[in-house]
């Protein structure tokens, strides 16, 4: 298993125009996306990176929504996605679209979202899956310096053991879209792969969503037990034993 850190970073997508079929890839996460959103309450929504911006949320009850970003026509904070300008415990929902794997350090993305969100708060993470036909087509040569597979790509259950490990509670996890999404593709030639994938192969969808909740458990102060010191009291069996003893030889 390759580190998360690293200091080599690739070119980075802006807009989903950047990527094959990116409107087909937007649209299909956002179809994902829309049944969670109305769950989501309370008064600011953070959008980690550019193509987060650029997500239809306007299903949320959560009218503030801010995009956190590089300069772009969605952003609306020019910030770092791994420092975020926020105080602690202020946001009630965060969202990452394929926001980890084209940054060097993840863990830190999510060390931060998950330091400025409420107690109870949402996290929607959305990535790219290494075992699908998308992630074997990084490991071809000519693809390596292409959109999407300039970023790492990291498995699902493994973004589940770093939200686990920072106290969050996985509520759902989806994997769809059964393509490579190469450029020359077609997808409509590819419909019935699309549909037996959809059945049958669902773990292999090359795209993945994880909507988790933040969960802080309540500290409990334990009442302390006073005991009262105990008085010294010195052992009598021995004494007795060599009393008696010395009793016998001055008898004798």
């Amino acid at each position: 298993m390759k580190p998360a850190l690293s200091f080599q970073e690739g070119p980075k997508p802006y807009s989903w125009q950047q990527f094959p079929h990116g409107d087909y890839l937007r649209a299909e996460i956002e179809r994902k996306l829309t049944p969670w959103l109305p769950r989501m309450f309370g008064y600011h929504m953070l959008k980690l990176g550019n193509l987060s911006g650029e997500l239809a949320t306007s299903e949320s009850p959560i009218k503030h929504q801010v995009c956190v970003a590089e300069p772009g026509l969605f952003t609306g904070v020019i910030a770092d996605v791994d420092e975020l300008p926020f105080y602690e415990h202020s946001v009630d929902a965060c969202i990452l679209s394929h926001c980890l794997e084209y940054h060097s350090d993840p863990h830190h993305i999510l060390r931060e979202a998950h330091r400025t969100l409420i107690p109870g708060g949402y996290i929607v993470i959305s990535g790219f899956n290494p075992f699908s036909l998308c992630g074997l087509a990084q490991l071809l040569p000519f693809s390596r310096q292409k959109l999407p597979w300039t970023g790492r790509f990291f498995t699902p259950s493994r973004v589940k053991d770093w939200l686990n490990l920072l106290g969050f509670e996985i509520i759902s996890d989806e994997r769809f879209i059964h393509s490579s999404l190469a450029r020359g593709n077609r997808l409509s030639r590819f419909a019935a792969w699309r549909r037996f994938g959809k059945h049958y192969l669902k773990p292999m969808g090359s795209v993945y969503l994880l909507v988790a909740r933040k969960r802080v458990a309540p500290l409990t102060p334990i009442k302390p037990k006073w005991h009262a010191r105990p008085q010294f009291s010195p052992v009598k069996g021995a004494g007795l034993r060599q009393t008696s003893k010395q009793h016998c030889e001055r008898d004798s």
